[in-house]
């Protein structure tokens, strides 16, 4: 009896450990299907409010990055002087939409003739920035740059193209804060002149 007991334990056991190795995997190949972005454009919840409407676009987050400072706060990023950038980092699947799609996407949503700021916020802190997380989206980016450089139809280019470094993502209210706060968010955005700005630079083309 306490053979029978003991091998039916044991093979309880063996099942749950049998599992939980197939669940992981099965996670791992999950994340294995999808890639990241990372793209400062000024504003966060701007950028967030744009980026989540891609189709392909799986998950986004506000955040902070490009600075040596761990795990700033919004009061030290939004101050300057720590290095950071405000930033969102976009999780997406490579099968739906391109790393390519996403750069013409942010291009036509910053002005990239300024690097002290984007619109209303001022401030390195708001700069453009690409954050490429391997040789081929470095590649991707830079030609893409030249591409926009060499139409000579927008100058100066100050948008950088900078290696990704460590992202902190931001507090959660600022998280999907466009969904939380509706009418404070398009009252921000209206008064920024973003929309404004963007159609004065892309006219047409801009999505």
């Amino acid at each position: 009896m306490i053979k029978k007991t003991y091998s039916f334990l044991y093979g309880i056991t063996c099942l749950f450990i049998f599992l939980e190795c197939f669940l992981h995997a099965e996670e791992g190949f999950e994340n294995d299907k999808y890639e990241h972005a990372t793209f400062a454009s000024g504003c966060f919840w701007c950028t967030q409010h744009d980026f989540d409407h891609i189709h392909g676009v799986i998950a986004t987050t506000p955040g902070y990055t490009g600075g040596d400072k761990v795990n700033p706060s919004y009061e030290e990023v939004s101050a300057g002087g720590s290095g950071h950038v405000e930033s969102l980092q976009i999780k997406y699947d490579p099968k739906v939409v391109s790393y390519q799609e996403l750069l013409d996407f942010y291009w036509h949503n910053i002005d990239p003739t300024r690097n002290d700021g984007q619109f209303c916020d001022k401030g390195s802190q708001y700069r453009p920035v690409i954050f490429y997380h391997n040789t081929n989206q470095q590649e991707l980016a830079e030609a893409f740059k030249k591409q926009i450089i060499a139409a000579n139809v927008i100058h100066p280019i100050l948008v950088e193209i900078l290696p990704a470094k460590a992202f902190y993502p931001a507090e959660e209210y600022h998280q999907n804060y466009y969904k939380k706060n509706p009418l404070r968010y398009k009252f921000y955005r209206y008064n920024c002149g973003r929309d404004a700005r963007l159609k004065e630079i892309w006219g047409k083309t801009r999505y």
